[in-house]
């Protein structure tokens, strides 16, 4: 094991410079079971990358004011030698689980760690800039944990400037069978799709591509206004669909990557509900930050909130203007829930 954990000067929030050229895989823990899970994921995600692992901590140092008598500072040196203690454990420990559980490549990962006194949201915003992954677990520490999705993780999801996963409970070490990703045409989905593909790549999972629709009612005096009928709709939305995948697949080969195979699947009903009831049996859920819905013009849309909060698996969430990912030719179907 190669966990040379440190913390570099006093923890301070300037942003960070990386440049050894590896990729990079950071991690938010606090203690929690949550943020157990995500270190495993983690660790997990970047022995498939070939990355290094950064595991970010952070504490508060909080002044106490006697009435009439003098303030009482914490031991600051003392409080971050012990987060840096209790982090160094964490992840041996965690490491030796998983090697156990034969993950490859788990002993030989690079490992280290920053503790910082900041709020652990803008800590871990700041230290995955340009970073290759965020993970962090669904709930933490924090007084309001036991919402479906913590303040932090909800940060990293809206604000993250590389991919985000959202990890809910224990990590499977297995390489993924499925990764389900939502598509919609937005370049949000294209950017999802994008990734999906790509984590499946390294894995030899395949992918299931999901359009949803919901026909609409209508109520007019008129005979004249033609309606799509329901196959015309699935026959589009597939068409656009497949063209989509097979535009991405096409040049993916060109640059040499490996092609998963990917299923189209055109379901009928809210984008959300969808999505979770296919996540059951996925490994992996890729959703855009955002699709084309009344509501697109949120930081995080309300599919991508719901899933991030609901999945029973890993959430990957994709910023496409920040990752740079969207590809594929933007499109314009009904997909709901947005």
């Amino acid at each position: 094991m190669t966990a040379a954990l440190h913390h570099p000067g006093d923890g301070g929030m300037a942003a960070p410079e990386h440049d050894d050229g590896r990729p990079r895989v950071i991690v938010g823990v606090d203690g929690s079971p949550g943020s157990r899970a995500a270190l495993a994921h983690a660790l997990v995600a970047a022995a498939r990358r070939g990355a290094d692992v950064e595991v970010v901590s952070s504490y508060g140092v909080t002044p106490y004011y006697y009435g009439g008598g003098s303030l009482d500072l914490p031991d600051v040196p003392g409080v971050r030698e012990d987060q840096q203690a209790r982090a160094r454990a964490l992840v041996s420990e965690v490491q030796g689980e998983l090697a156990i559980s034969y993950a490859p490549g788990i002993s030989d990962l690079g490992v280290t760690s920053y503790v910082s006194a900041g709020p652990a949201a803008q800590t871990l915003l700041e230290r995955s800039a340009g970073a290759d992954l965020l993970v962090v677990g669904s709930r933490g520490r924090g007084p309001i944990r036991s919402v479906l999705l913590g303040s932090v993780a909800l940060h990293c999801v809206t604000h993250a400037a590389c991919p985000v996963v959202v990890v809910h409970g224990t990590v499977d070490v297995e390489p993924p069978q499925q990764v389900v990703v939502g598509v919609d045409g937005s370049a949000e989905s294209g950017a999802a799709l994008s990734a999906a593909i790509e984590e499946a790549g390294r894995t030899g999972a395949a992918v299931e591509a999901v359009a949803t629709y919901q026909p609409a009612d209508y109520w007019t005096d008129f005979g004249s206004v033609v309606v799509p009928s329901v196959e015309q709709i699935r026959r589009e939305l597939d068409g656009r669909t497949r063209a989509l995948v097979d535009g991405m697949l096409a040049a993916r080969s060109m640059t040499g990557g490996a092609a998963p195979t990917v299923r189209v699947e055109v379901a009928e009903g809210p984008a959300s509900d969808v999505l979770l009831a296919r996540a059951r049996t996925a490994t992996l859920l890729v959703l855009g930050s955002r699709g084309r819905g009344s509501f697109r013009g949120l930081l995080l849309g309300s599919v991508a909130l719901r899933c991030a909060m609901h999945a029973p698996c890993p959430v990957m969430v994709v910023h496409p203007q920040r990752s740079g990912t969207a590809g594929g030719k933007r499109f314009q179907p009904a997909m709901a829930g947005h």
